[in-house]
């Protein structure tokens, strides 16, 4: 797994193994992900809220992200996510946290510019955390939500709207974007 484009580009990042804590994004999925979302991402302030071992985070950093939080509640996980950061040379930018998504969101008052989402699979996580993201998402913002392909998820949450699904073999790639008000 390495980091595909921008200041890190080319450098490896560490994954826990086994697929029970985290599960890397393929490289073709997180470069549709990252084309999807280009012209959004320099100087973007990110939440990578499943962070896993924080790839996703980290490649919207080393393409000029402003600012990643990233979140998850296994602390083995954020273990990872801090070496791989000081790996990739963006530690400075991150915000490393540990907890879990829900109780953060009600916590946490954003506005950000682009949303990461890529959960344990066969959960229903995205259906319960897209309420909680609608006010925290920036005018113009994105959320990608990554899951299984046969997951079944809203076209609407409240102001947001999903404006786009992307499949990948077994991957389903999902963008939400908020509703502006007329």
């Amino acid at each position: 797994m390495r980091v595909i484009a921008g200041t890190a580009r080319g450098k490896n990042l560490q994954a826990l193994p086994g697929e029970d804590v985290t599960r890397p994004t393929i490289n073709r999925v997180k470069e549709a992900m990252f084309s999807s979302v280009q012209f959004l991402v320099p100087g973007a302030r990110v939440l990578d809220l499943f962070a896993g071992s924080g790839q996703l985070g980290i490649e919207a950093l080393s393409r000029g992200a402003r600012s990643c939080i990233f979140l998850d509640r296994s602390p083995q996980a954020l273990a990872i996510v801090t070496a791989n950061c000081k790996t990739a040379g963006v530690d400075r930018q991150s915000d490393i946290r540990h907890g879990e998504a829900m109780a953060f969101l009600a916590n946490i008052r954003g506005p950000f510019d682009l949303v990461l989402l890529d959960p344990p699979f066969h959960q229903d996580l995205i259906q319960q955390v897209l309420p909680a993201l609608q006010d925290k998402l920036a005018p113009g913002g994105v959320i990608l939500a990554e899951t299984e392909r046969e997951a079944v998820l809203p076209e609407r949450v409240g102001s947001l709207v999903r404006t786009k699904q992307y499949y990948y073999g077994k991957i389903m790639v999902s963008r939400y974007e908020r509703e502006e008000q007329a």
